[in-house]
Order: structure tokens, then sequence, then C-alpha cells
């Protein structure tokens, strides 16, 4: 029987278009200065933990967590277009607001999360889910026994819970999932398990800044 792996899922650091509620998508938009001192936060909250693999996606607000991550651990950084945010097609460079306003059909089909609806261009809810849950259970099985650490998006982290915890792709989402922040799971010949989600302890300074 093989061992389980541990996996601990990142999401990249805070970006300009974050912010600004603006779709990255698959446009390669860069960490901002804020972003950038959220890598070293989780790098530094991950740098005991025995990592034994890395894998990001190749964008570069990934990528450069994961670089954070990788110099702080000194495991090997592996990038995998595999991981990469949802390609939302025509709706990426613009805001909620401007979708709305431009879309209101296509952005309706949106937000009830249709799975065979993609944006002009952009991939269906159902075919993301597979690409990024396929690359994560791949990813995984390569290393039964370790731990590895996936760094990735918002879309792709929403989909590794709801594939952990068996919750319909369908189902409005009630979780936090934070910038930077650190998840937890196992992942074994059974499928994912859920061990923890969205800790930001290690963004304490940041919060305690905002306030």
């Amino acid at each position: 029987m093989q061992t389980a792996t541990r996996l601990i899922a990142i999401r990249h650091g805070q970006t300009a278009w974050n912010v600004a509620l603006r779709i990255q998508g698959q446009l390669d938009i860069p960490l901002d200065e804020h972003g950038r001192w959220q890598a070293e936060r989780v790098a530094h909250a991950l740098a005991g933990e025995g990592v034994d693999a890395i894998y990001s996606s190749d964008l570069e607000r990934a990528a450069a967590t994961a670089a954070a991550v990788a110099r702080s651990s000194g495991a090997r950084l592996v990038t995998d277009p595999a991981l990469r945010e949802r390609a939302f097609g025509a709706f990426e460079g613009l805001t909620f607001a401007q979708i709305e306003q431009r879309w209101p059909e296509a952005a309706a089909r949106w937000r009830r999360r249709e799975a065979d609806f993609g944006p002009g261009g952009g991939e269906t809810l159902e075919s993301f889910y597979a690409r990024c849950v396929g690359a994560a259970e791949r990813l995984a099985a390569r290393h039964p026994g370790q731990t590895v650490v996936l760094v990735a998006h918002g879309g792709v982290l929403d989909c590794l819970y709801r594939a952990a915890t068996r919750i319909a792709l369908g189902a409005p989402r009630t979780w936090q999932l934070g910038n930077a922040s650190i998840n937890r799971l196992l992942r074994s010949e059974q499928g994912l398990v859920l061990v923890g989600w969205n800790d930001t302890a290690h963004l304490e300074t940041d919060r305690q800044v905002q306030n």
C-alpha cells in the first residue's frame, strides 16, 4: 500500500490586480511589493517543514512565491503549466464590474458556477478542475511518504479543496483562501484529504500593520 504524500498548497502572494479585483487568469502579472513580503513570510514559515520537492505554476506571481520557498528550504523547484490559473479568455484583464456590464448573461453563468461554461476563448470549469486536480495527483504520486509544496492560484486551490472535501464543483465557495496562505492536504491512492486550510498565522504582522 502506497504511503500518503503530505501536500502543502500555497496561493501566490498579492498582486496589484488582486487588490483591484481584476481578473488575471493566465496573464503573467508579477507580485507587488506586499506580495513579495508575503512570499518571504511564507518561506520563513515553511523553513523547518522538511520539504522534499516544490512544484509551481509557471506564471510569475506563483513562480516568484515558490522561489522564495525554494531558497529557504533548499528543495528543488520545478514549474508546471498544469498548475496555472484557469484561462478566463475574454474576461482576463477586466474587473468584476466591467465583466458584469459587458456580458451580463455570461457573468451570471460564471457566478452560478456552471461546469460547462467557459468565457470566450477560456476554459470551462470542469476542464479546469480536471487539469489542476489531475496535476496535483500526478505530482504527489511521484513522492510517496514525502512532503511536497504546490504553489498555485486561487482557482487551483479552490479545486483542490473541493476534491479533498467532496464538495460539488457548482457549490458556492464558503471557505477563505488568502494570498500566501498555507493549506495542508494528504494524498493517497484513495485521493485527497483535507488536513488544514487558510493558515495565515505567518502573516500576523501584516494584519497588525493594516489595523
